[in-house]
């Protein structure tokens, strides 16, 4: 799966989904920080990558309805910290078929994933 890292997730985590077989670019490499979070979705879906952000404005399933795009992970961490990110974010690569989620829209808190498909409601 081709996945773009949102500028509100530690750039460390960039190197997670390379170790299990994607392909990842950050915000920082493509000159995108501190742009609009328009231009960060439309960067996203040119080059068909799935986003991994925190940012709110990207929380409207309605709005970034499953299979209208390449897909959407959002991490709602009640203590969004770097060690708690990477760990979250670490377990869900390990223990979930992420690279069936293209096209979803997908919430993660610390203890649920809900991966809402195109097609379902």
């Amino acid at each position: 799966m081709k996945i773009k890292l949102d500028e509100n997730l530690p750039h460390r985590l960039r190197t997670l989904p390379k170790n299990f077989g994607h392909e990842v670019r950050t915000l920082h490499e493509e000159r995108l920080i501190g742009h609009a979070d328009m231009d960060v979705w439309e960067a996203a879906q040119k080059e068909s990558r799935f986003l991994i952000t925190q940012d709110l404005d990207f929380s409207d399933s309605r709005k970034f309805a499953p299979g209208s795009h390449h897909g959407i992970l959002l991490i709602r961490l009640r203590s969004p910290n770097r060690r708690n990110l990477i760990e979250r974010i670490e377990e869900m690569f390990q223990k979930e078929n992420v690279g069936q989620w293209a096209g979803c829209f997908v919430v993660a808190t610390e203890r649920k994933i809900r991966v809402l498909r195109p097609g379902r409601k």
